[in-house]
């Protein structure tokens, strides 16, 4: 590789550039090959003009002295692609409808966990599908969120979306779920306050050991977020997951990923759908 990778008047050298790689996978467990040299400098100068730092040696000092560590997490937000809309991966909601909601219809309670939920459309979707299909009548339903950025769980948290992100959602959710905003929110919906209730919005980092706050689910989702990790990383994830599932629970990935490249204990049900060994029972 060249000893720069310029953006305008800006200039990555080869030895920040290794610095970033490595404080983001010891970080988050992000992996950054080389041949990213552009995308990291482009992604980085844009946070760096807003900060007024004019080099990438002086932002990666900024970075390494913030002891809130709010800097890092930032450089991760600005590195990684925080893309998900509702629905998104439809066979998904397809699957725990005709599958696993009706295995847990007998419960009174049960939660499920959304891993790596970004700005919150998942777990909303869960929501409103959880809702749609037991009604009032049904268990009750409740959610965690996590994700490694404070960034997006604020958003997530707060429930308001542009009325563009609900392309997917049917008109009738619509009206039962959200509320039109008016006045300087026009053109944006929230989620209605008795959903918002049902999700628990933590931060998390999923490559440390998991927090006392994760305990045991029926479904957890981990959607296009294992793409940016290698595969000793993957591994150990997985296998975490595994013994945070109850015997019959599943596991849904992005459809962009699957466990083949990985030794693990589940069975392989369809894309991005796994399953451990055993049935979920009643409670």
């Amino acid at each position: 590789m060249s000893a720069f990778t310029s953006v305008g008047d800006l200039k990555l050298s080869s030895k920040d550039f290794d610095r970033f790689r490595k404080l983001a996978y010891d970080y988050c467990g992000l992996a950054i090959d080389t041949g990213k040299e552009s995308l990291v400098a482009s992604r980085l100068t844009k946070i760096m003009r807003s900060l007024n730092i004019t080099s990438f040696s002086d932002y990666y000092d900024y970075v390494v002295r913030d002891s809130s560590s709010d800097a890092l997490v930032a450089m991760i937000d600005g590195l990684t692609t925080n893309y998900t809309n509702f629905f998104r991966e439809p066979k998904h909601f397809e699957f725990l409808t005709a599958t696993i909601f009706p295995a847990l219809a007998s419960r009174s309670e049960f939660t499920l966990w959304s891993a790596a939920c970004s700005s919150g459309e998942e777990p909303y979707s869960l929501a409103f599908a959880a809702q749609e299909f037991y009604g009032n009548g049904g268990p009750r339903v409740s959610l965690l969120a996590t994700d490694i950025s404070t960034k997006v769980l604020a958003r997530a948290q707060d429930g308001t979306y542009n009325e563009k992100c609900f392309t997917q959602v049917p008109t009738e959710m619509l009206r039962k779920y959200l509320q039109r905003g008016i006045g300087p929110a026009s053109g944006n919906y929230r989620v209605k306050q008795f959903i918002r209730e049902t999700i628990t919005f933590r931060r998390l980092n999923l490559i440390k050991p998991f927090e006392n706050f994760v305990g045991s689910y029926p479904l957890i989702l981990c959607r296009n977020a294992m793409i940016y990790f290698d595969i000793p990383t993957q591994q150990d994830l997985v296998d975490r997951f595994h013994e945070r599932l109850e015997p019959g629970g599943y596991l849904f990935v992005g459809h962009a990923e699957s466990l083949n490249n990985l030794k693990h204990k589940f069975e392989y049900v369809q894309p991005a759908v796994y399953k451990k060994a055993g049935s979920l029972k009643k409670r």
